[in-house]
């Protein structure tokens, strides 16, 4: 029986998809939705819950911030979207303010933060520094979405379903994301020994995931459908207690030796959180690519501070 309910922070076309993507997995009793906008998420919720006749009953509303602290996940996607030619970092001082003011509203709520707006992995990082929860309760939607994208991807090159790839991105969301190519299988034998693989196809699908919302961007204005499926399904291993190791991005504290930075490593996911990140063997390359991503996001915060 559902008995969750979540509050999304953002009506624009991130959270709009968010919410149908959230309805149609069936997971939440009440979906409270809010937007600074006025009338956009009652807007939203009406439209919503007149196409209710086709995913599992759940009430829509639009809803005050103050209203959602009782909340068991609360997804912020609230801030500027990305512009052509324009990175992640980029967002930051346009986000940064909007994250500070958000985080006073929602002083005292205990459940879990998911954090989808960008840069996310800064982001992640202020809204737990800002909010006080404990780092394995704000979660960024971090690389889960890019490793989605890279194992997809390979798939296609291989003629193969990406479910039964294992590969993964780690580090920022962004433009020094890393993949791990030496950790990467296909039902237990390495992807570089898999027959057909090209070691060419590791510069050419690593560029592509790399700026794969750029180019989305370039053609639509922003990227919305894959994003909203994935924080979805995040939140319905969350609130399930799936106990999934996935990519994602939260405050470290140990692994590699880097602290007080948030990005994305391996996640054991379970009722309580993000309970334990993974400290995953990476070649000499990779290792010293993902330093410089933590490098980088270490930047990124300390512009701000």
């Amino acid at each position: 029986m559902k008995t969750n309910t979540i509050g999304i922070i953002g009506m624009g076309w991130v959270g709009t998809s968010i919410a149908i993507s959230t309805l149609h997995e069936g997971i939440c009793r009440s979906l409270l939705l809010n937007d600074v906008r006025e009338g956009i998420a009652e807007g939203e919720a009406m439209d919503l819950n007149q196409g209710s006749f086709f995913f599992p009953s759940s009430e829509v509303r639009a809803a005050a911030v103050e209203d959602m602290l009782d909340c068991d996940a609360i997804v912020i996607t609230a801030g500027r979207g990305g512009k052509p030619n324009e990175s992640r970092l980029d967002l930051l001082k346009s986000n940064i303010d909007i994250a500070r003011s958000l985080s006073e509203q929602l002083r005292g709520y205990q459940g879990m933060l998911v954090v989808v707006a960008n840069p996310v992995d800064v982001l992640t990082y202020f809204y737990q520094q800002f909010t006080g929860l404990p780092a394995h309760r704000v979660i960024g939607t971090g690389t889960l979405l890019d490793t989605t994208r890279l194992r997809s991807m390979i798939g296609t090159k291989l003629n193969l379903e990406p479910q039964s790839i294992h590969a993964q991105v780690v580090g920022e969301h962004g433009d020094s994301e890393v993949v791990l190519w030496s950790r990467a299988m296909i039902g237990g034998i390495r992807l570089r020994e898999w027959k057909g693989w090209n070691p060419d196809f590791e510069s050419e699908i690593g560029e592509e995931v790399r700026t794969a919302a750029y180019e989305i961007i370039r053609r639509k204005g922003a990227t919305n459908h894959a994003i909203g499926l994935v924080t979805a399904n995040l939140l319905k291993w969350l609130l399930r207690g799936e106990r999934r190791i996935v990519s994602v991005s939260t405050v470290i504290s140990g692994p590699h030796g880097l602290h007080d930075v948030a990005l994305s490593l391996p996640t054991l996911m379970s009722a309580e959180g993000a309970t334990e990140v993974l400290e995953v063997d990476m070649d000499d390359s990779e290792l010293k690519r993902f330093l410089n991503s933590a490098a980088v996001l270490k930047a990124a915060i300390q512009s701000v501070r």
